[in-house]
């Protein structure tokens, strides 16, 4: 057989199972390349560690000063020309790595797993050291590009995890207790809606319906969207929930209602019957109970909580936020992103 007359390897046939074989053999490849992107990451991010921690310790101890530190970025410059990262601004930044983070156990399990960039958000917008493990943690687990990251830290995300008035620890058994109040946050913004205060019910939630992948990033991880004005029928009665999910952590429904006024207690008597018809029709018996979130414009929380406490069926209530109003987290004296970004591409 002649090369011009060779059968395409597409078209040989091929024994069976190969093909199970071939995405098999895909699956361990992508994972062997991300395995190795990962090491890189993390010994580039120890070794600039490392340099940030000698470069302190002989100022420390010898004096050096900032014409020393010039001069080694010259000097390494020159000794590695085909790496970026030795500028005068990213040894500076080196330093401050290793000032904020002196434990190098600390380094090895959070830090050291996300990208150089990601650590410099985490420097930036951040003076605490346990906020920055904890968001590092975080973006850790979720995988949050740095964008994510740095919208996550100026919306204070961490800082209002778990902040909901509920009665979850009377009314969910344990594992799931920590969880479900760890899963919901007070108060929830929704300036990504671009709508006013004086925004109608049926207003907001058409806008967080149209957004929707911003309004699941601002729920949190573990939340997937069922259904809008999700219609249920009990005794002849129709009735319409504003915002259905399903919890895949907490393998439960959850329902959300909206009311564009300060909380009163017989807004959770409309939210309980929802509980019950979910209940009652939708829940699967492998399922745990629903839980119930109710966002209003504001609240008493003593209020809250007392109209919780006698309540059977697990409920939150917590606030909304249509415009942003909390304040951000302070930004350090160390360059800006930009100025890094600048500086790691200098040579």
């Amino acid at each position: 057989m002649t090369k011009k007359d060779a059968v395409p390897a597409s078209l040989i046939p091929m024994p069976e199972n190969y093909g199970n074989w071939l995405a098999d053999l895909k699956n361990r490849i992508q994972t062997a390349q991300q395995r190795a992107a990962l090491a890189v990451n993390r010994e580039l991010v120890l070794l600039y560690w490392q340099i940030g921690q000698d470069i302190l310790q002989r100022q420390t101890e010898q004096g050096w000063g900032a014409k020393v530190i010039e001069r080694l970025s010259h000097d390494l410059r020159i000794a590695f020309p085909e790496m970026k990262g030795f500028s005068l601004r990213n040894l500076q930044y080196m330093c401050a790595f290793a000032e904020a983070w002196p434990d190098n156990s600390i380094v090895q399990q959070a830090v050291a797993q996300l990208p150089w960039g990601h650590n410099l958000v985490l420097l930036s917008k951040l003076k605490s050291q346990e906020l920055r493990t904890l968001y590092a943690q975080s973006a850790v687990e979720h995988g949050w590009s740095r964008s994510i990251l740095e919208m996550q830290i100026e919306t204070r995300r961490i800082e209002r995890e778990g902040k909901a008035v509920t009665n979850f620890a009377e009314r969910l058994p344990e594992p799931n207790t920590d969880l479900a109040r760890q899963s919901f946050k007070d108060p929830y913004l929704f300036d990504f809606l671009h709508l006013g205060n004086e925004a109608y019910e049926r207003d907001i939630e058409d806008a967080l319906v149209k957004h929707i992948t911003q309004f699941l990033l601002e729920l949190g991880a573990g939340f997937a969207f069922v259904g809008r004005q999700v219609h249920l029928e009990v005794g002849g009665d129709d009735f319409f929930i504003d915002l259905l999910f399903y919890h895949l952590k907490l393998r439960c429904y959850v329902v959300i209602e909206l009311k564009a006024d300060k909380f009163k207690p017989e807004h959770l008597g409309q939210l309980s019957f929802y509980l019950t018809a979910i209940d009652q029709q939708v829940k699967a018996a492998e399922d745990n109970p629903t839980i119930g979130l109710l966002l209003c414009k504001s609240k008493n929380k003593v209020v809250a909580e007392y109209a919780l406490h006698d309540k059977s069926q697990p409920l939150g209530v917590a606030e909304y936020q249509l415009v942003e109003s909390l304040p951000k987290e302070l930004q350090t004296s160390l360059p800006s992103i930009e100025q890094i970004e600048q500086g790691l591409k200098d040579n």
